[in-house]
């Protein structure tokens, strides 16, 4: 147990790594599972029962579910900037 309490970096290395991967890649895919990597950092400085594996992995796995549906949410009304195009300008 005592190796796996300093492993709060691990999460922000992933959060950054993901973070650089979004920016590569946009579209938010990457940036909820970043966002869950950042949180699971602080968890697991905070309260180091956490780092079992397979509960540290569930963790995660459903703050990036919950931070990917709440950038759903929040970024879901802003526009692309597209004009759409009703008429030939032929006409």
């Amino acid at each position: 147990m005592e190796i796996y309490v300093n492993l709060w970096w691990a999460w922000l290395a992933a959060a950054l790594a993901l973070g650089i991967l979004e920016i590569l890649a946009p579209g938010f895919i990457f940036l909820g599972f970043a966002i869950g990597a950042v949180v699971m950092a602080a968890l697991i400085a905070i309260v180091p029962s956490v780092v079992i594996i397979p509960v540290a992995l569930a963790v995660f796995a459903g703050l990036s579910l919950v931070s990917w549906i709440m950038l759903r949410i929040a970024f879901r009304s802003q526009s692309s900037g597209a004009r759409r195009v009703t008429h030939d300008i032929n006409d």
